[in-house]
């Protein structure tokens, strides 16, 4: 906008002298008019230069408008071809390298040519007067645009009214025209029309459509703005009067009969929930604060989500427990093959709860490889009991508060996944499963074990406290069950509360029982197969067992049973057969393709260098074989196969024993000597690490160094010490399962662990002859035996 005047208003003389051509500076956004002082910023280069070289002569500059103000290197046809010629009156240089020109509007002049000096935008011009008549009608369009730029005036708050005592003081019709354009707040297009216009009256006529123009957007936005006030206004005032109308029904005693729905439907609930005492008066605490809000104010919303989780949660309410013995093993042994000690360890919780009535719930892990039933455990223990079941799978969680809830500060605020699964239970005795236990993991925002800990423990969790609910909920009657693939990944305070109970794995025999009864007759129903359209012969399916899966569980084995049925499915479509198909050891080669996992049978012929170890894997346990070669060198001990630290520490402690033992052993004292020793363990792309291999790469380099060869079907684990001590192991189970599955005759255990054969099934000992050694001179004796 233009500079507002003072006292004074500039008449320019019409017989002012102007030069032919004139440096020209481009504006954007803004057209100026004749007899207005306007703030200019420059800070094109082009544009400085301009100020700077006129500042010493007439400091007349022509001022051209862009037809587009986002361009900055402006060439002549950017340009309108009317303008006004302006003088600089102040000059102010910024800091910011800019300068700030205060120009005065001359007269319009007409470009006629345009061009580019040293730098500068040039521009020839001619003077371009509109013609002025005098005649009524032009005296009638001025009346005219004075009242409309009054009425303006008036309604626009940015423009003062000492405008108005400024334009009374002008004499020419066309300065007041100019003057009415300039301080129009409008499209600087439009603008630039009407300065265009060559004729006053029609200036006048278009200076006044467009002040109609703005004046109407004036009215509409005053409109608004003053609905708005009064939207808030009434808001207040209903509040206010409202809040008047509570005190006075208090007063008379009449609050509860004519209480709002909501709040009748809220009090109905808090007496049906049966909470605690001091719940209960939190609800109403929070129920009276809701009474004090506005109904649509975001503070209400979070009121009314918290008091509807209040509401909802079974603060009293439980499911009877079914404590009939037989009916409890009868779901469990029809759930699950085997398994034997988990379903022991559930029927002495029922035996027990039954005789006490109450208890305080256990707190099960299931530790063991995927896929052999752990999750699907906890819904079999729910259903014998006659229990809701929930779950909550922990991996990957690293957050405290999806244990524990956010503060109801926080926006989006919820409880914990404890409280949520306690309210979707609806009881408050529920069996409820924490799956994937040892997958948390911690950072900055808290540590989701140590949270658990409260609810885990069962001195603390009668008194469990959400962060979101702020109150103490009960969670002693919930029977808490965990899942884990690796005990040593699960957090040591939390072991210390959990009974750990393990399943090793499947047998061959159990893998076949368990698809015969679960796995084909549920993957016959998922593809859409009837009873008898789908026979799988007990060839194929051991043949499926061993060599197209590697598993301690039964998930891939499913798998592949599923592959069959939808192969079956699209062969009953396409052909509209309604034969019976039959899967024999010859099909399935043609329905999964080739095995992946070939039978490999160990090699029962005695061998040099060669011994065979047993190990656990994350899928059970395996059957590896230890190989050593001898070689002439400089006295090292090559170790390949990737092979870590512990393993590696394993071999360098079993050379060294028999180093020391040569003698004993009938070795050569300098076997060493001139000699590399190469130890490799197959199956090189499989990471290997841990102490219980080390007898078998003692036997293994015993072999290679004496040269006698040592039986194949003689498997052997524990770890060694320097002094030829055999030391307990972990995963004994899973490693003769192992055994009995590769068909060894005999394995080597360390004593220590023989009390543990007691808890090994009596199908997995049988046909393994299990001895016991406590030293690296025991096994040597019974290799060489």
């Amino acid at each position: 906008m233009p500079a507002i005047p003072k006292n004074t208003t500039k008449n320019i003389s019409p017989d002012l002298e102007i030069p032919s051509e004139l440096p020209v500076v481009p504006l954007r956004d803004v057209v100026i008019y004749p007899g207005t002082v306007y703030p200019l910023l420059i800070g094109r280069p082009g544009s400085l230069k301009v100020v700077e070289e006129v500042l010493e002569n007439a400091r007349q500059i022509l001022l051209l408008t862009q037809k587009d103000p986002t361009i900055d290197d402006v060439n002549p046809e950017h340009l309108y071809r009317v303008g006004v010629v302006g003088r600089i009156n102040q000059l102010l240089h910024l800091p910011s390298g800019m300068t700030k020109v205060l120009v005065e509007g001359q007269v319009r002049v007409e470009v006629t040519r345009i061009s580019r000096k040293k730098g500068i935008l040039s521009a020839t011009l001619v003077p371009f007067v509109p013609g002025v008549d005098d005649s009524q009608k032009t005296q009638a369009g001025l009346r005219r645009a004075l009242a409309v730029f009054k009425e303006y005036v008036t309604l626009n708050q940015n423009i003062p009214d000492e405008l108005l005592l400024s334009l009374e003081r002008l004499q020419q019709p066309q300065q007041v025209a100019d003057y009415i354009c300039a301080y129009t707040e409008s499209n600087p297009a439009k603008k630039q029309e009407i300065l265009e216009i060559p004729d006053l009256y029609q200036q006048l006529l278009a200076v006044t459509h467009l002040l109609k123009e703005e004046i109407e957007i004036l009215k509409l936005e005053k409109s608004i703005d003053h609905m708005t006030r009064d939207k808030m206004i009434r808001s207040q005032r209903n509040y206010y009067l409202q809040e008047q109308i509570k005190v006075i029904r208090r007063e008379l005693g009449e609050e509860e009969e004519d209480e709002d729905e909501v709040f009748v439907e809220y009090r109905e609930k808090i007496r049906k929930a049966r909470m605690p005492k001091e719940v209960r008066e939190k609800a109403y605490e929070e129920l009276d604060r809701l009474g004090g809000m506005a109904e649509l104010s975001p503070e209400a919303t979070v009121v009314r989500t918290y008091l509807d989780w209040l509401t909802s949660l079974p603060w009293t309410k439980r499911t009877k427990d079914a404590l009939d013995i037989e009916r409890g093993r009868h779901i469990l042994d029809e759930d699950h093959y085997g398994l034997e000690k988990p379903k022991e360890r559930i029927l002495e919780h029922l035996s027990v709860l039954k005789l006490v009535e109450r208890m305080r719930g256990p707190i099960l892990c299931f530790v063991g490889p995927p896929g052999v039933g752990k999750t699907s455990l906890g819904h079999s223990i729910a259903r014998a009991m006659g229990r809701k079941f929930v779950r909550v799978s922990l991996g990957g969680v690293r957050d405290e508060a999806e244990i524990r809830g956010h503060r109801r500060t926080y926006i989006g605020a919820l409880p914990g996944r404890i409280i949520q699964c306690m309210k979707k239970a609806g009881t408050r005795n529920p069996v409820f499963l924490l799956d994937e236990v040892d997958k948390m993991n911690s950072d900055f925002r808290g540590d989701p074990a140590a949270a658990l800990l409260e609810a885990l423990d069962p001195e603390q969790n009668a008194t469990f406290l959400d962060h979101y609910m702020d109150v103490e909920f009960d969670l002693s009657e919930v029977m808490f069950l965990t899942t884990a693939n690796y005990e040593e990944d699960i957090p040591a305070p939390l072991l210390d509360r959990m009974e750990i109970i393990r399943l090793p794995g499947y047998l061959r025999n159990e893998k076949l029982h368990i698809a015969q009864k679960f796995l084909i007759p549920k993957q016959i129903k998922a593809n859409g197969l009837k009873t008898g359209q789908l026979e799988v012969s007990k060839e194929a399916l051991y043949r499926m067992i061993d060599e197209y899966t590697r598993e301690a569980g039964v998930r891939e084995l499913e798998r592949h049973i599923a592959r069959i049925c939808r192969k079956v499915a699209r062969k009953i479509v396409e052909k509209h057969s309604k034969t019976p198909v039959a899967v024999s050891l010859s099909a399935l080669k043609e329905l999964l393709g080739v095995a992946p996992y070939p039978d490999r049978r160990l090699k029962l012929a005695k061998q040099v260098g060669r011994a065979t170890g047993l190990a656990w894997t994350s899928a059970g346990g395996d059957v590896l074989t230890v190989d050593v070669t001898l070689m002439r060198g400089h006295g090292e001990l090559v170790l390949t196969g990737q092979l870590g630290d512990v393993m590696k520490e394993s071999a360098r402690a079993a050379l060294t024993y028999l180093r020391e033992r040569a003698e004993h052993l009938g070795l050569d004292r300098d076997f060493f000597r001139g000699r590399e020793i190469h130890l490799h363990i197959p199956e090189g792309a499989v990471p290997k690490d841990g102490p219980s291999a080390g007898i078998t790469i003692a036997a293994a380099l015993y072999s290679a160094v004496s040269g006698k060869a040592l039986p194949q079907d003689i498997a052997m684990t524990g770890e060694i010490t320097l002094r030829g001590e055999v030391l307990a192991i972990g995963g004994l189970p899973e490693k003769l399962i192992a055994a009995k599955r590769a068909k060894v005759k005999k394995v080597l255990i360390p004593r220590e662990n023989l009390p543990q054969l007691s808890e090994i099934s009596r199908e997995v000992r049988r046909g393994l002859k299990v001895l016991p050694v406590d030293s690296l001179d025991q096994v040597l004796d019974i290799l060489n035996g």
